[in-house]
């Protein structure tokens, strides 16, 4: 059955714009594996939801069309996890939404720019569309290479930063993103049509990390162990179980413009989606998969397409039935278990749907299989999974964590 374990009171308030489950985020110094970690705040959205699913569909079908545009969804999202970044010096902080699915470091969305003696404008503007979609974000403004703090032993000199001028991100209290995506995103996002060194590769460069690496935790908001945590130059070990598995970048278009693996998927035995390319997206919330794979997961589970929330819905003896998602991935089967497909249902209310509803993770992507960017697996996996980001390496990896098998739901 589904587990009926409560979550902590504060999240059974998502009538608020935000909910902020933590303080200034904070960063252990580097250690002598030239690594340090950034602790992450959380928020949680409930205002402006029109359909999560939409969002993530929209956002998905904005990389595949590989515009050149960068793609997030950030007035939509649900789980936002946020890294508090210094500009200037001193450094006034900012709190940044934290994207794999993008790569420039922007602000100026609610909090404003204050010039310091460090501050350099370029004099090229900057213009980022995140989606394709009406209510989608966008922004632009000047761009400004500028002291970036992290902490006082995590400092970048001379990094692009976006000053927006002109942006439609609601308020909120998200100021900008922090990109951290690979660098070929930020591709003509500056006038001078050039590309822009992410912060993980100026950190790199200016031997600030050993490895230009960047390692990503979440804990599943359902276990009441809010938080999560990037951790720059490596990853931290103590959050993993087993060895990191690395798969190298896929070579299929477009989905090797972005953090792009091979993967494919079985729901119990029966296969959904042979192996195909796809990406690893922290910006997009749910599990996306390809139309026709889609439709037999949905055919599998019996689930209905709910009208409101726009993700498929099951009754509890379906879910009693459920069998287990199974993604290969370079060779290594990452189980989604039957608890870790479903939505927590004590932040229904944050989606559009029905206190004792069980809303499923997995959603249509948009688009049938075969168009080289055919899943992207989103905060629903990578909340059950350790993943790291290897730029020096061209590759990406995986390992369980506690949370892989957790039934907290």
């Amino acid at each position: 059955m589904v587990a009926s374990r409560s979550l902590p009171s504060l999240l059974i308030l998502p009538v608020l714009a935000f909910l902020s489950l933590s303080a200034r985020a904070s960063l252990r110094p580097l250690t002598s594996s030239g690594t340090a970690t950034l602790q992450l705040g959380v928020k949680i959205s409930s205002a402006g939801i029109k359909n999560v699913a939409a969002a993530d569909r929209a956002r998905a079908q904005a990389l595949l069309q590989d515009s050149g545009s960068s793609s997030i969804s950030a007035t939509n999202a649900v789980v936002i996890y946020t890294a508090e970044v210094g500009v200037g010096s001193p450094p006034a902080y900012y709190t940044l939404l934290v994207d794999t699915g993008s790569s420039n470091t922007w602000i100026g969305a609610n909090k404003p720019y204050g010039k310091t003696n460090t501050s350099q404008d370029t004099g090229n503007s900057f213009y980022i569309a995140y989606g394709s979609s009406s209510d989608s974000t966008s922004a632009s403004g000047e761009e400004y290479l500028d002291t970036v703090t992290f902490s006082p032993d995590l400092v970048i000199e001379k990094q692009s930063i976006g000053v927006a001028t002109s942006t439609n991100m609601s308020g909120d209290g998200l100021d900008g993103i922090l990109g951290v995506g690979p660098v070929d995103l930020t591709q003509r996002t500056i006038s001078n049509g050039k590309e822009v060194p992410t912060v993980v590769d100026n950190l790199y460069a200016q031997k600030r990390i050993d490895s230009e690496v960047l390692g990503v935790f979440f804990s599943p908001v359902f276990t009441g162990d809010i938080g999560g945590e990037l951790t720059f130059g490596g990853y931290d070990a103590s959050k993993i179980i087993g060895d990191i598995n690395y798969v190298p970048i896929t070579s299929t278009s477009p989905a090797s413009r972005y953090w792009g693996v091979d993967q494919s998927i079985n729901y119990g035995a029966t296969s959904i989606l042979k192996k195909t390319a796809g990406i690893v997206d922290t910006g997009t919330t749910f599990i996306l998969i390809a139309t026709d794979a889609f439709n037999k997961y949905q055919s599998e589970t019996g689930a209905t397409l709910d009208a409101t929330t726009g993700l498929l819905k099951v009754s509890l003896e379906q879910y009693n039935e459920l069998s287990s998602l199974y993604f290969e991935i370079g060779g290594v089967t990452y189980e989604l278990t039957p608890n870790a497909q479903i939505w927590p249902r004590l932040l229904n209310s944050a989606i559009g749907g029905t206190p004792d509803g069980i809303y499923l993770v997995v959603s249509d992507l948009g688009s049938n299989s075969g168009s080289g960017f055919d899943f992207v697996n989103g905060y629903c996996f990578l909340e059950r999974f350790y993943s790291v980001f290897d730029t020096t390496n061209s590759r990406v990896g995986f390992a369980e964590t506690a949370y892989t098998n957790t039934t907290s739901n």
